[in-house]
């Protein structure tokens, strides 16, 4: 049944922002399961009251990725549509988000036919367009502070190429850390490359660029700091003997700190505002952020009291303390929007026998179990440390 429960998503993914079957099968599911449900910003909430009690809020991502599948899986997608900018892309749930689909609906049931373990109010929340890191502000723009039960805190977990399968990894403070991303455009002036005295050369400025934003992280972000700066993509030019007018550089940021995050990104602006001026280049660079991506720093008290759930019922040898990962969440801005504490987790994906393939990769295919199971288990174990009944 749980195989069945995760294939359906798996073979029927949805972009950000265009998960309209998706949150419609979410619906009716946790419709059957008895639960409130509304759907806001483009997410589902549904809300299952039981006595007296704290408010747990537990989140789920369901959006996919345009990405080929090539994991081999029987119910592989073979889904194409439309990406967000008109072009026709294959796609598929390759961060993993249709086993926290089922995952999180595995959860609710388990609650809703089990409410004598339990007392308070369970919020379950499927949110769209992590990929993009828009979904979780589109909830909260939506309204969704006004329109559920405020949370006394919030959970949320993600599949991982780390631990093992059957395991879950906790930490206290950073989790996951904070990004940026960058669409940089730089002007030259075009020319014959027979007669580059005539012109300024966007490629030339773009390379210095590339080459000086390597200083940031090396010289001006303290040894005792995190930071990446990575050039993704520089495009200019489509011709050998054609100097272009302009160059476009993709820029990412990540930090476990979100003020060495904008040190990182003030200096970005700096750098190419400064080999503008060397180049005589003709007018401005415009420098366009998206992307943007919160730290996920987890409450210590919060991590502390769902780690001593998991061990409890998981056994200590299956919960491990996990390190920062350089990844990026939008999960965070729902509890913020609350003004609550929150904890965030991972459960292992893959089993010793097989290939690890990191998320975003066209290979990414957890084992269904025990990963499934554990990725369940660990939603409800963390949801009842706050609302279990004393035994």
């Amino acid at each position: 049944m749980a195989e069945r429960a995760v294939q359906a998503p798996a073979q029927n993914p949805e972009l950000s922002f265009q998960e309209v079957e998706t949150a419609a099968e979410i619906t009716r599911r946790l419709d059957s399961y008895g639960y409130a449900t509304q759907q806001i910003g483009g997410g589902v909430v549904g809300v299952l009251e039981n006595g007296e009690g704290p408010t747990v809020l537990f989140r789920a991502d369901i959006d996919a990725l345009p990405v080929k599948e090539n994991t081999g899986l029987p119910y592989a997608s073979t889904k194409t549509g439309v990406d967000a900018e008109g072009n026709t892309v294959p796609f598929m749930h390759a961060c993993g988000h249709d086993m926290h689909i089922v995952a999180g609906l595995g959860a609710a049931n388990l609650l809703a036919e089990n409410k004598d373990a339990w007392s308070g109010t369970y919020i379950a929340l499927f949110q769209p367009a992590e990929e993009t890191g828009g979904g979780a502000q589109a909830m909260v723009d939506d309204g969704l502070v006004n329109k559920i039960p405020k949370p006394d805190v919030a959970l949320g977990q993600h599949v991982l190429t780390v631990p093992a399968a059957g395991e879950v990894g906790t930490t206290a403070g950073p989790m996951l850390s904070t990004a940026a991303s960058l669409k940089i455009t730089v002007f030259g002036k075009g020319s014959h490359g027979s007669m580059p005295h005539l012109g300024v050369d966007p490629v030339v400025l773009a390379a210095s660029i590339v080459t000086r934003l390597q200083g940031i992280v090396a010289r001006e972000i303290a040894p005792s700091d995190f930071g990446v700066v990575t050039v993704g993509s520089l495009q200019a030019g489509s011709k050998a003997n054609i100097i272009p007018d302009r160059a476009t550089l993709l820029v990412n940021v990540r930090a476990y700190d979100t003020d060495v995050r904008e040190q990182i990104l003030a200096a970005i602006e700096r750098i190419v505002n400064a080999e503008c001026e060397a180049s005589a280049s003709p007018q401005p660079a415009e420098i366009e952020q998206f992307e943007s991506y919160p730290l996920t720093d987890n409450d210590a008290d919060v991590n502390d009291k769902v780690t001593a759930a998991f061990v409890d019922y998981f056994g200590a040898d299956r919960v491990k303390q996990l390190a920062p990962i350089t990844a990026s969440e939008d999960f965070s801005n729902v509890p913020r929007a609350f003004g609550i504490p929150y904890a965030y987790w991972g459960f292992g994906g893959f089993t010793a026998d097989q290939q690890v393939f990191p998320n975003h990769n066209p290979g990414f295919g957890p084992a269904m179990q025990p990963a499934l199971r554990t990725g369940t288990e660990a939603a409800v174990a963390g949801v009842l440390a706050y609302l279990g009944k004393a035994e």
